[in-house]
């Protein structure tokens, strides 16, 4: 393990090759301040995720905490898993801060820069909510898709959209009799995926006029107007042959027009074989597809979500990327957005037979002492402390009377007071809480459990539940982004606050950072 100066670190990250830079805090701290590039892999959770995220293991790494201590610890960690190019940024975000470095609210905040940056370049038609509003009240005829998945539909939405995920709408329009006939509207919850859907439709071919809902959701609410909440989403609807046809014509357009990369199994295979390059496999199919149809070492990494949050699915920056479906085209329409990002993207159509192609395997909790949980019902009658690790949001709702809440970044501080009686440990992932109590073991405590089933074990075996909406405190929550958490709980202010926050990217860049983005023009 290395340190290296912030502005050092920094050059180094622009400096060209394939490298991963990775952010170590939790969710909340990361949210709350981050450099623009920096992917959140919270210690909490690193080692199930990082080889996902990470699967080259000689790539050169760079670790960011807060200062405190947390990187030197992820940086043993990874280096137990094999790992052998770590440097760890001296002094953390702090130092990163104090040094001038670009600094950056939020999440998913190069995906949503790329999204800003593209609607000055392409200029997608927009509607208001007022005017939309007015199209509705006059019975205007007009088609309206949300680009977001169903579950973020099913939270909130505009009445009367339909919900079709960016690169699903483009890839079955054709299911649509005469929808050309009509404006489209897509909408999102702000302004990110409306702008992309609007964009997508227009490079796949689609004639028809395509309007993106100004500010989405958060828009409409801030007109005065009503969300729809808890409304189902119909299933998508299927393609005939004819339609395939379509979608796959629309995949040759987009990778023609811009010189996109198609390349068949063979060269795929090759190329995930190739150990001195780091090389992602996505199937950018719905859930059910990927499911029903499994491509062999293929992650699921849907089209309109692989490239709104692309630093949940990739972390090493400049690494190459496969993506692969039936027509093509949805694997196009992300792969236009992917190498605007600075990847080398590859389309792959899913034709003939497939080989199998090698997998990046998870790494394995470590082998820890489990405890049924009516057995730690007794432990803790007599006396066992219980560490929950769940989400702070989680524990404050529900969880066992007596519960301690902490995360693995605050358990070096608790080791002197959890000595002397038996700790159990219970998480939302069970291998979570295996490495916890590794972390635990290792710091000398001899007695510690996971409670098998966690949470809801031991609620079925009898536990007393308890709610304790302020506890623990606000502070104490690193895990939990507050940044305008509740804008789309009918909190306006926060709204208008995300909202100036998301128009606010581009002025943010610095030149060095606007230069990674390889934007493609019309």
């Amino acid at each position: 393990m290395n340190r290296i100066d912030p502005k050092d670190a920094s050059a180094l990250f622009h400096a060209g090759g394939e490298v991963a830079f990775l952010d170590v805090r939790e969710a909340g701290q990361f949210g709350e301040a981050h450099p623009l590039f920096a992917i959140p892999l919270p210690y909490s959770v690193l080692e199930t995720r990082v080889r996902r995220l990470v699967p080259r293991r000689d790539v050169p790494v760079l670790i960011l905490d807060a200062g405190d201590g947390i990187a030197e610890a992820a940086a043993t960690r990874l280096a137990t898993l094999g790992y052998t190019d770590l440097q760890v940024i001296s002094g953390g975000m702090p130092a990163w801060d104090a040094a001038g470095l670009g600094v950056y609210k939020g999440v998913n905040v190069p995906s949503k820069t790329l999204g800003e940056l593209a609607e000055t370049l392409w200029h997608p038609a927009m509607i208001t909510a007022p005017e939309l509003a007015e199209w509705s009240r006059e019975d205007r005829s007009f088609r309206f898709f949300d680009g977001r998945p169903p579950a973020e539909y099913e939270k909130m939405r505009v009445p009367g959209s339909v919900c079709l995920p960016n690169g699903e709408l483009a890839h079955r329009v054709a299911s649509f009799d005469g929808i050309e006939q009509a404006p489209l509207v897509i909408t999102c919850a702000g302004r990110t995926r409306g702008i992309v859907g609007a964009i997508g439709m227009r490079i796949s071919g689609y004639s028809g006029d395509v309007l993106a809902l100004e500010n989405g959701t958060q828009g409409w609410a801030l007109a005065g107007e009503k969300l729809d909440r808890g409304a189902s989403a119909d299933p998508f609807p299927p393609l005939n042959d004819a339609g395939l046809a379509a979608s796959s014509a629309a995949a040759d357009r987009i990778l023609s027009r811009f010189g996109l990369s198609e390349i068949t199994m063979d060269e795929a295979a090759g190329m995930l074989r190739d150990v001195g390059r780091t090389t992602y496999l996505f199937d950018t199919r719905t859930a059910a597809e990927a499911s029903d149809d499994p491509v062999p070492g293929a992650a699921h990494g849907p089209c309109g979500q692989i490239t709104q949050a692309t630093d949940q699915w990739i972390a090493t920056f400049r690494s190459r990327v496969i993506l692969c479906c039936d027509s093509g085209l949805r694997s196009a329409l992300a792969a236009f957005w992917l190498v605007q990002l600075g990847y080398e993207v590859h389309v792959l159509r899913l034709t003939g037979d497939r080989e199998a192609l090698p997998k990046t395997e998870a790494t394995p909790a470590p082998e820890v002492k489990t405890i049924a949980a009516p057995e730690a019902m007794n432990a803790l009658s007599g006396g066992a402390t219980l560490l929950d690790l769940r989400p702070s949001m989680t524990f404050r709702k529900a969880h066992v009377d007596g519960a301690q809440w902490t995360c693995r970044p605050r358990l070096a501080a608790m080791v002197p007071d959890l000595s002397g009686s038996p700790v159990l440990l219970l998480a939302e992932d069970e291998a979570k809480a295996a490495w916890t109590a590794q972390d635990l073991q290792e710091a000398g405590l001899g007695d510690v459990a996971v409670v098998a089933g966690g949470h809801d074990a031991l609620v079925k075996a009898g536990a007393a539940i308890v709610a304790t909406p302020d506890h623990p405190s606000d502070a104490e929550c690193i895990d939990h982004l507050f940044f305008v958490h509740d804008r789309h709980d009918g909190n306006l202010e926060a709204s208008r606050r995300y909202l100036e926050w998301e128009t606010g990217l581009i002025a943010q860049l610095s030149d060095v950072e606007r230069a990674e983005y390889k934007l493609l023009h019309p």
